[in-house]
């Protein structure tokens, strides 16, 4: 029992992660443009997408990763030109309504371009085998090498975000933005900075996460509403909210999906213990928000933003 626990705690830590690198851009653009961007998701797609063009062409998945990160970084500041600096004066329905015909766009677009089949990107060579933990049990290499990269990003970001300039005028305008702009800040470069490197950083998490899930149209939809979650609980504009509530809602999804049917095997029968713990285990995360809301309306680690 202790080694299943230990197995889905690192695979719960592992797609926490993955939640982070996507929550951390959007709660920042959330955070600083008061932006609702249901298309932040496609960019976690179409950096699966990008992974598995350039992995293809080059034969190696990390210069593939290397090629596909400032595409998506380039894909994002193009749409923020063209088309998100058009919608920060528009209330919240209209960025709503835009962005999910974004999302139809680029998911028809994907299917144009690489088809409607699932792609695979294949393990590298070096990271395709297992280590050792406990007894007999062994985890994926692969896999500790994502929550590896994903921490690293982490550190990377805390330290862009409190140790330098940049980070500095992120956090103001995460504050108060039109402050900022009434200082000098040129706010336009600050938008498309901010919009930039959170494609980057979902494009990052699709990338990771390409060899081990199928790369197809719609692969962004289901983790962006978990990623709404994550912002929720974390606080909107907090990156260290975002990490925080990703793991914690990382955790709670995997261990909730495995141990839930167990738990209940002893208050009921197990094909009884079995359907319901299917059925509850995905509400958990959601009970989880209701709980954060109801004591801490703010979420675990809010951000004072001055009122627009």
């Amino acid at each position: 029992m202790f080694n299943l626990f230990l197995l889905q705690t690192l695979n719960g830590l592992q797609f926490g992660i993955l939640l982070f690198l996507v929550a951390a851009g959007l709660t920042l653009i959330f955070g600083i443009m008061d932006l609702i961007n249901l298309a932040h998701g496609v960019l976690y797609m179409v950096g699966a997408y990008l992974a598995a063009t350039f992995t293809a062409y080059t034969g190696d998945f990390f210069l593939g990763l290397a090629l596909a990160l400032p595409v998506a970084l380039a894909f994002g500041i193009l749409l923020e030109r063209l088309i998100f600096q058009r919608l920060y004066e528009r209330d919240h329905l209209d960025q709503v309504l835009a962005t999910f015909g974004l999302i139809l766009i680029l998911n028809e677009g994907v299917k144009i371009l690489w088809g409607a089949a699932p792609l695979s990107v294949p393990i590298p060579d070096i990271l395709s085998g297992s280590i050792p933990l406990i007894g007999n049990m062994r985890y994926p290499l692969f896999r500790l090498v994502i929550i590896g990269a994903g921490l690293a990003t982490a550190l990377g970001l805390y330290l862009l975000v409190h140790h330098t300039r940049i980070g500095m005028l992120l956090r103001a305008g995460a504050s108060n933005a039109p402050i900022v702009s009434a200082l000098g800040v040129d706010i336009k470069r600050l938008f498309m900075l901010v919009f930039g490197l959170g494609a980057m950083l979902a494009a990052l998490a699709g990338a990771l996460v390409a060899p081990i899930l199928s790369v197809e149209p719609g692969m962004g939809d289901s983790i962006l509403i978990l990623t709404f979650v994550v912002i929720v609980i974390g606080g909107v504009g907090s990156i260290r909210g975002a990490f925080v509530a990703a793991i914690i809602v990382g955790l709670v999804d995997t261990l909730g999906r495995t141990f839930g049917p167990i738990l209940l095997r002893t208050l009921m029968d197990p094909a009884a213990a079995s359907q319901t713990g299917r059925t509850l285990a995905p509400m958990l995360i959601y009970i989880l928000m209701a709980a954060v809301l109801f004591l801490r309306p703010t979420g675990l680690f809010p951000v004072k933003v001055a009122a627009r």
